[in-house]
């Protein structure tokens, strides 16, 4: 993003991992006063970069649950909004955001660029939140079909991950489709005046395409990815403030809990935000699982399954390794 400056981030050994208890969901007891020191740490400013489509981000900032628990302390919260992953990493890279909600693929390319994050939480897999679409009479009717065709989807994103692994499948390489890099707006646009033969998108766009413009399904990432999405901090802030970083994880477990026992409210309480109707938001909100969990190694060695096909593919600089963007444990002392 244009507005953003680059500067160079260093990385620094991380004091400890995030804590978190209870059915699956991510939550933790955080003391007052830890996060009266994060206060004092953070000189009481706190970014949330976020997504339209990330509905329980969404939803605590509507809700402002986040703002009424830190508020006492001092803490202000800001959100900035941002059209897709790849535009929220590269704000938390030059540090204008501390805290994010992107999908799989935009850390594997934030963190080839130097981009100084680690992974704080993650939603449990949502495979069905995303797919490929076609126009409802389009002669295509397999993945296998897409070879020399074009898709449009946002490059970096977790469906740009969903492409290479469904056609992976199907016998097609990375060279043998024309990928057209779009973002979500001008992706919609272009396939529906027919510029593109396919787009790869995620809910609540990927319901609204298919309710609205009579966009069929052609394959989901059901059985192929596990469309994980993915709590991000700034590793600089994570060190200096995991009192509050563990506060938020806990509010959106709060937030998802909710979403999940209150689906039409949600809905209808998401509508105007995401200017889409609401019987469109309740079927994209289902393919959600809004469960979330700590980061542990098994997700991020399906991370490092995406990362290294990146570089095979040359869409990364250098190879990485998924484990460094996470806070390490703390050696017992004794």
């Amino acid at each position: 993003m244009n507005e953003f400056k680059q500067k160079t981030l260093t990385r620094r050994h991380a004091l400890a991992m995030l804590s978190a208890a209870g059915a699956g969901v991510l939550t933790s007891f955080v003391p007052q006063f830890a996060l009266a020191q994060d206060k004092k740490a953070n000189q009481g400013l706190l970014r949330i970069g976020y997504q339209k489509a990330a509905s329980t981000l969404v939803l605590l900032k509507a809700h402002g649950t986040l703002e009424k628990r830190l508020a006492p302390l001092g803490i202000e919260v800001k959100w900035a909004e941002f059209s897709a992953g790849p535009q929220l990493l590269e704000a938390l890279n030059v540090g204008s955001v501390d805290f994010g909600y992107v999908g799989e693929a935009p850390p594997i390319i934030a963190q080839a660029a130097g981009a100084d994050f680690v992974y704080s939480g993650y939603e449990i897999p949502t495979p069905l939140a995303e797919s490929i679409l076609v126009q409802q009479h389009s002669p295509i009717k397999t993945v296998t079909e897409l070879k020399g065709k074009k898709i449009a989807f946002n490059k970096g994103s977790d469906v740009h991950w969903l492409v290479i692994s469904l056609l992976k499948k199907a016998g097609i390489t990375y060279s043998e489709f024309q990928p057209i890099y779009l973002a979500p707006a001008d992706a919609r646009a272009a396939f529906e005046r027919g510029a593109v033969d396919a787009w790869a998108i995620w809910d609540p766009f990927q319901t609204a395409a298919i309710k609205q413009l009579n966009a069929r399904g052609l394959a989901s990432g059901a059985g192929v990815v596990s469309h994980h999405q993915f709590f991000l901090s700034a590793r600089k802030y994570a060190e200096k403030n995991p009192a509050i970083i563990s506060a938020i994880l806990e509010e959106a477990g709060k937030e998802g809990q909710w979403i999940r026992a209150n689906l039409k409210d949600a809905a209808v309480q998401l509508a105007p935000i995401q200017g889409l109707d609401k019987d469109v938001i309740e079927i994209g909100l289902k393919n959600y699982a809004h469960i979330y969990k700590p980061i542990d190694s098994k997700v991020l060695d399906e991370q490092q399954k995406i990362a290294d096909t990146f570089f095979e593919l040359k869409l990364i600089p250098k190879k990485i390794s998924t484990r460094d963007a996470m806070l390490a444990t703390p050696s017992p002392k004794g």
